[in-house]
């Protein structure tokens, strides 16, 4: 891992491999290790960019809300400080998709290709932001066990609990090490996200729109609908997958990107 100085905060990042820039976006409430495998599998032939975002891992904290705006910005000037000019095929995971939208709105010459995970166009409905809010004010409390407790069971296929399997387990892990307050102004910037439902056909990036079939939280039919609004994408639901489904199904997940970038014409320049 390596600690990269921004203006405001320092970003850990993991970066691993040559060609073009695969940038890896982890989901809430997580970090970079849950796209472990991927790294595995694609630093032969691409530049893996694997980041903790703001708050996150081992990256540095910052009062206030965590916007999805804020993320895109400081996922920008990390590729700067990095020195990657060039566009990157961003790959995000359900809150990493959220900030998809926002770095295609905010940087769209930056994006080569778009990989979007088990994630949503929509902002949250009522009854969505208020279960952000109450996890908010329950955490500071209760702490990142009561956030393992909730979520766990929304994040992943039956089969994975029910199993206590490895995946399981290293999402819990995850989940623990995230600290309260960083949850608190996740949850504050995701349930004031913007809405990009009416724009997906503005995105003429190639895309890939991948989801779990067991996925309890951005259910397939939401998923297939994003891919059909979007004029250039590919839709493709994962079996016994849930809504992590990079880490339940690694191969068919990797398989299913690596077709997907093999099909990209090279880039020019």
């Amino acid at each position: 891992m390596r600690q990269i100085e921004l203006p405001e905060v320092s970003l850990a990042v993991h970066d691993e491999g040559q060609g073009e820039t695969l940038l890896l976006v982890h989901g809430f409430p997580l970090d970079h290790t849950m796209w472990r495998t991927q790294t595995e599998s694609f630093r032969d032939s691409y530049r893996v960019i694997a980041p903790d975002l703001r708050g996150f891992g081992e990256s540095g904290k910052t009062s206030g809300p965590l916007s999805m705006r804020q993320h895109a910005d400081d996922l920008a000037r990390l590729l700067d400080a990095l020195d990657i000019g060039d566009p990157v095929h961003f790959c995000g995971l359900s809150m990493g998709g959220y900030i998809a939208w926002e770095f295609w709105q905010n940087y769209p010459a930056r994006l080569r290709s778009l990989i979007l995970c088990d994630t949503r166009a929509a902002g949250d409905t009522e009854q969505a932001a208020a279960g952000r809010r109450e996890m908010a004010e329950r955490v500071p409390h209760e702490g990142s066990e009561y956030v393992a407790e909730v979520m766990l069971p929304k994040l992943v296929a039956p089969r994975e609990l029910e199993e206590d399997t490895p995946v399981a387990r290293r999402i819990r892990e995850m989940i623990l090490k995230t600290d309260p307050e960083t949850i608190v102004a996740a949850q504050q910037g995701m349930a004031a996200r913007a809405d990009f439902r009416a724009r997906l056909s503005e995105i003429q990036h190639p895309s890939l729109v991948v989801v779990g079939e067991q996925d309890a939280i951005t259910p397939v039919d939401e998923m297939r609908g994003i891919a059909a609004a979007l004029p250039n994408s590919r839709f493709v639901p994962l079996a016994e997958a849930g809504h992590m489904a990079p880490m339940e199904q690694p191969e068919a997940f990797n398989a299913a990107l690596r077709d997907f970038l093999d099909e990209l014409e090279p880039a020019s320049g």
